[in-house]
């Protein structure tokens, strides 16, 4: 219609009678077709403008836009905030663990230095037996080899150990860089809700095994806003369990990790990610790190028991020998006591029959039926050639008796000096066999290592 009437106003007829000039009508026209063009051209522009100029609402589209993809950004990033967090609380409770390992380490190592300063104080009471037993024994030998089985396994608990400080070490750094990616993560997130819930959906974030942030998947969304194309803002949603298949080997960290590929301008920056992965790598080393901290620490007891058992069988062994070999001792001290007893009352019984023989020391004391000179004697005499061997055997006899008395007098002497060294022994052997067993009380009253070095 509107196009009608510019063609009508366009071909209006001129009168054909005219009075004025040709050239005065002639600018007239030309006026009308040039207020004509600029009428076409204004409407032409009109129509352009009604197709590309903005809506008086750019502002406010602008605007929500811009929000929309603030919104975006920043629950992305409150999405891998979380994961941030679970890593971090998972480090801080591996932390803990191996703390609690280190500890049950150091209680171990404490063990082996006490069973250590025990294996010391045991050689050091077993030096005061007396000389005679002294002699290196197999209780030497078992309490020698028990200490140098001790410093082993002291070192091998100090290795453990020092292993353990140092991934205590890497396992603080981690936390320490994760906590320093969550500040920088958290400045956006002054105005957003912060609980879990939120991201995971309602749903637990953690496992019965373990902490592990689980999340809803969403799809991509494109957005573009702004005169002449303005901007384009990428913004993924996708927080899965890293399930879906990638073709890209670059990715294959976040795949493991459940979370987006790095970005340097998005939620999960490289940063991110390094922290991340550092952290996983230091909670696997501590894990694997705690299970050896668990076999040392249960083989070091076992192999302690072992040493300490054999030890103590040794020294009991050690001390029933010692006790057999005092009994023995003591029925040898028995029958000696018998045999002095034996020849004292010979001894006594010679010394008699020697004061028979010889007589009393004064002649008047004699009777006259023992003199040599008697009646019957002085009578037998009066012949030649009567002579009586009477004296020479009598004095004979008194030697014979003599001899018997010293060789019976020598014989208590050896007797009575065996009969000492038996009792020396005895003692000696009581004294060892008693130092031994206050040994043996000793370590199985200690092997609870409820005591302090240096108190005992």
């Amino acid at each position: 219609m509107m196009m009608m009437e510019k063609q009508t106003r366009a071909n209006l007829p001129m009168a054909t009678a005219t009075v004025g000039p040709s050239s005065w009508r002639n600018a007239t026209i030309k006026e009308i077709q040039v207020s004509q063009s600029c009428v076409d051209k204004g409407d032409k522009g009109l129509d352009l403008g009604r197709t590309i100029d903005p809506l008086p609402s750019l502002r406010d589209n602008c605007a929500q836009q811009s929000n929309t993809v603030v919104h975006g950004y920043v629950r992305e990033t409150r999405a891998v905030l979380v994961r941030l967090r679970e890593s971090f609380l998972d480090t801080n409770e591996e932390v803990k663990s191996l703390l609690r390992g280190k500890e049950a380490l150091e209680k171990k190592l404490e063990h082996i230095r006490k069973d250590i300063a025990l294996n010391k104080m045991s050689t050091e009471v077993r030096c005061t037996r007396p000389m005679r037993e002294r002699e290196r024994d197999g209780a030497d030998t078992l309490l020698e080899r028990e200490l140098q089985h001790l410093y082993h396994l002291k070192k091998a608990l100090e290795a453990q150990l020092r292993s353990v400080q140092k991934q205590l070490q890497i396992l603080d750094q981690s936390r320490k860089r994760l906590n320093a990616v969550i500040q920088e993560r958290n400045r956006v997130l002054d105005l957003i809700c912060h609980a879990v819930s939120s991201v995971t959906g309602g749903r637990t974030s953690r496992t019965n095994s373990g902490r592990a942030s689980r999340h809803q998947p969403s799809d991509k969304s494109m957005m573009t806003f702004g005169a002449n194309g303005g901007y384009t803002q990428q913004i993924s949603f996708n927080m899965s369990s890293g399930t879906e298949k990638r073709p890209s080997p670059t990715h294959q960290a976040e795949e493991r990790l459940g979370t987006p590929p790095s970005d340097p301008l998005g939620p999960y920056t490289p940063e991110a990610a390094a922290a991340m992965e550092q952290a996983r790598e230091a909670r696997q080393r501590s894990v694997a790190l705690r299970k050896e901290i668990k076999d040392a620490i249960e083989n070091t007891r076992k192999l302690r028991d072992t040493a300490h058992a054999a030890v103590n069988g040794g020294m009991n062994r050690k001390v029933a020998e010692t006790v057999t070999l005092q009994q023995h001792l003591t029925v040898a001290s028995g029958e000696n006591r018998h045999a002095i007893h034996r020849s004292q009352r010979w001894y006594d019984a010679t010394e008699k029959a020697r004061y028979y023989t010889v007589g009393p020391e004064m002649q008047s004391d004699l009777e006259m039926r023992e003199r040599l000179n008697r009646p019957l004697v002085r009578v037998y005499q009066r012949h030649p050639g009567t002579n009586l061997p009477e004296a020479q055997d009598i004095i004979r006899g008194a030697e014979g008796l003599d001899k018997s008395l010293l060789t019976t007098s020598r014989n208590i002497g050896m007797l009575q000096m065996a009969q000492n060294r038996l009792q020396d022994d005895i003692f000696h052997k009581r004294a060892g066999a008693s130092v031994d067993s206050s040994v043996v009380r000793m370590r199985r009253r200690l092997a609870n290592h409820r005591w302090v070095v240096g108190s005992v």
